[in-house]
């Protein structure tokens, strides 16, 4: 019963990022710019801050399949629950696009990723931001429970933070199953492969570099 409580605790918080997120550039999209940049990425922050305070002693909040995968090298989460964390955060991601689809049928990208520079210059910078990301989740978080407060306004944070700085140029994904819901709502699937492989790639060396820095509570056999 407690792991069923997980998965949909990580159904239903990555729905709402998703719905939040991408239907903040969606309504952006359809209104000709009534939300503007700033306010699509404040959107993001604070939906992700709001959602680690909902589910973060439930789940961990993961909501995204990279990080579960990089919790899960960092043993601070079972390799055997990752695929269905996975299948509960993408089936979260499509049913909030389908939803999108629903709202407002006369959008064309339902906040789709598709880079504005080419494929090897996004995946170097989908890279790079999910690894800031993660450094700052595999610092403050357990990867089963989250810590307070601390999680909640670190994490979405630096989410709104690069969302503001990166969202022009690759969307600021770094979350595979908040691309792969646009992608197949909007048909857009142009240079997908990257928005699933940087972010884990990206996740994974922010393990390794929390093994660098820490001696303890970083990557610690707990599950």
């Amino acid at each position: 019963m407690k792991n069923s409580k997980n998965y949909i605790a990580e159904f239903i918080g990555t729905f709402s990022l998703v719905f939040c997120g991408t239907g903040a550039m969606t309504i952006n999209e359809v209104t000709g710019g009534e939300i503007g940049h700033v306010g699509v990425a404040i959107t993001w922050g604070l939906i992700v801050m709001g959602m680690i305070y909902a589910f973060g002693d439930i789940s961990g909040a993961h909501f995204n399949p990279a990080v579960t995968i990089a919790f899960a090298y960092a043993k601070k989460f079972a390799w055997k629950e990752v695929p269905k964390y996975a299948f509960f955060q993408f089936l979260g991601a499509i049913a909030a696009s389908s939803l999108l689809l629903f709202l407002f049928p006369d959008s064309e990208y339902y906040g789709a990723t598709i880079p504005s520079v080419d494929a090897l210059r996004a995946f170097v910078l989908e890279l790079l931001l999910t690894f800031f990301l993660m450094v700052v989740i595999i610092n403050v978080s357990t990867g089963s429970k989250e810590i307070g407060v601390i999680a909640g306004i670190a994490i979405g944070g630096v989410i709104l933070l690069e969302a503001m700085f990166a969202g022009p140029i690759t969307k600021a994904s770094m979350n595979p199953a908040r691309s792969l819901g646009p992608a197949l709502i909007s048909g857009h699937f142009q240079h997908l492969w990257l928005y699933f492989l940087a972010p884990v790639i990206g996740a994974l060396l922010a393990v390794v570099s929390c093994k660098l820095v820490k001696d303890e509570n970083c990557c610690d056999e707990d599950c």
